[in-house]
């Protein structure tokens, strides 16, 4: 036995683990050591550092084979991105959505640096601490819930909530109750469960054919504003399915649609009749993106289970949240008939990081402090505003354009969709050239500026847009 363990401690300090472990300079000490490997990779040339980036590291969405081009960012501050070549470009993108408050801003810093100093993380079973508690109860008042599960992401959010719903059925003997029913064009992230109730075409399942569950799906919003084909097919597979999964008023990333209201009114009604529970994945669309705090806030409806994220910390970190009902929170864990109760069944390693539940406390006192303009009007509305009436006005110019089928716009997210894709290389290369950056995704250009963008600065966000939908170069067709 010892032996064995011997043989395996050497192969573990072998080829290629040795090639690493190069003798430091004889000054050095165990506090200032830097492996050789790492320092050389830190210090390399940019042309050096792409290299390796472009052989080396998966991005998102991206083929190592033929790979997408990537910009080298120096640093980041406001609403601007310096590149490491020496280019500034204005971020029409918030960093997918995430980054409201710009980049290296002082108050959430200061929120880092203040919990750093107590402690940066502890696992939170059988321990608790302020930052995650009072994270999760600002959040139940600000949304109408009555519990929050404080998670690692987006998608890991959508599987708490698909968890949610599945053992809340269990412990309510409705165990057939095992499939969702969702909109055609949805996007919900991108592990398994979250996979699954995504756009059956333009989602991810044909890649995973035959891994994936089969839900039920029904026509986009848009084109369902009565909400018959729903209705219909909640009526046809009300036996079977635990929850409705859908993005309220925006669908994000599976197409920047947006719909009317009245369709979440008639989706309350239908789930009621049917035991459905109702989740809202407001992660892109929440903390005012859309125009209202939560895009919920658009209707009177209230979900049975709800999924936040993205600009939750102001995007200095990763860190999401699963809101539920009382109804939903304590019928998770009853005793089904001749079965054992069960507690919620998901404790990832980081939940509640003590770090990031600082950060987002921040995050939400700055979005709801009072605008400079009108004491009134918490800031966040004021920016949005100010943002949405500077798309309207600046985009319409689009409207008239060749290959142009559709503009825009609603709170501070702004889209003009072609007739064909756009070439995501082109359109990088063009950026670089504009002082903008976009990442246009199928055939929409669109933007989701940081709310602390300036007038000036939108306006090369907007002139930027109409040249790269003029730039032929820009189009793939």
């Amino acid at each position: 036995m010892f032996k064995a363990i011997a043989r395996t401690n050497k192969r573990l300090h072998g080829p290629p683990l040795q090639s690493l472990l190069t003798t430091a300079s004889s000054s050095s000490t165990s506090s200032s050591f830097v492996l050789p490997h790492i320092r050389t990779a830190l210090e390399r040339s940019t042309s050096d550092h792409l290299d390796v980036d472009r052989t080396t590291i998966f991005h998102p969405y991206t083929s190592l084979l033929n790979p997408t081009p990537t910009l080298p960012v120096a640093s980041a501050s406001g609403a601007t991105l310096t590149l490491e070549t020496g280019e500034e470009l204005i971020d029409g993108m918030s960093s997918w959505w995430a980054c409201v408050h710009g980049y290296n801003n002082p108050a959430l810093n200061a929120a880092v640096t203040k919990q750093l100093s107590s402690m940066s993380h502890v696992m939170f079973g059988g321990l608790t601490h302020r930052p995650g508690v009072a994270l999760g109860d600002t959040l139940c008042k600000l949304t109408g819930m009555d519990s929050a599960f404080i998670c690692d992401s987006g998608s890991i959010s959508v599987e708490i909530a698909l968890k949610m719903a599945l053992q809340y059925h269990r412990a309510n003997n409705s165990t057939g109750k095992s499939r969702f029913i969702t909109v055609e064009g949805g996007y919900h992230g991108d592990t398994f469960g979250a996979m699954s109730v995504c756009d059956p075409v333009n989602g991810m399942h044909s890649a995973f054919e035959g891994v994936l569950p089969k839900h039920v799906f029904c026509k986009k919003p848009g084109e369902d504003p009565d909400c018959s084909d729903l209705s219909e097919k909640l009526e046809k597979h009300s036996d079977s399915i635990a929850a409705l999964v859908i993005e309220p008023i925006v669908q994000g990333a599976g197409g920047m649609r947006f719909y009317p209201p009245s369709y979440l009114n008639k989706a309350r009604e239908l789930c009621d009749a049917h035991d459905v529970i109702l989740i809202f994945d407001e992660i892109a669309t929440g903390f005012g993106r859309a125009g209202e705090f939560w895009a919920k806030d658009y209707t009177n409806v209230m979900p049975d289970i709800m999924c936040i994220g993205k600009a939750l910390t102001g995007g200095y970190m990763t860190l999401a949240a699963t809101l539920s009902t009382l109804k939903i929170a304590q019928g998770i864990s009853k005793s089904p008939d001749g079965g054992v109760a069960l507690p919620l069944m998901h404790g990832p390693t980081f939940t509640a990081n003590p770090l990031a539940c600082a950060v987002a406390l921040e995050s939400i006192n700055l979005l709801l402090r009072p605008s400079e303009e009108d004491e009134q009007v918490p800031w966040w509305k004021g920016r949005v505003d100010m943002i949405g009436s500077h798309l309207e006005e600046n985009l319409a110019a689009a409207k008239d354009m060749p290959h142009v089928v559709d503009v825009r716009v609603m709170g501070a997210i702004g889209v003009v969709e072609m007739d064909a894709p756009l070439s995501v290389p082109e359109v990088t290369r063009k950026c670089v050239e504009l002082g903008c950056w976009f990442r246009p995704f199928g055939n929409n250009l669109y933007t989701f500026p940081p709310y602390v963008i300036e007038k000036h600065e939108l306006e090369v966000l907007t002139n930027g847009m109409l040249k790269i939908i003029e730039d032929k170069k820009c189009r793939t067709v």
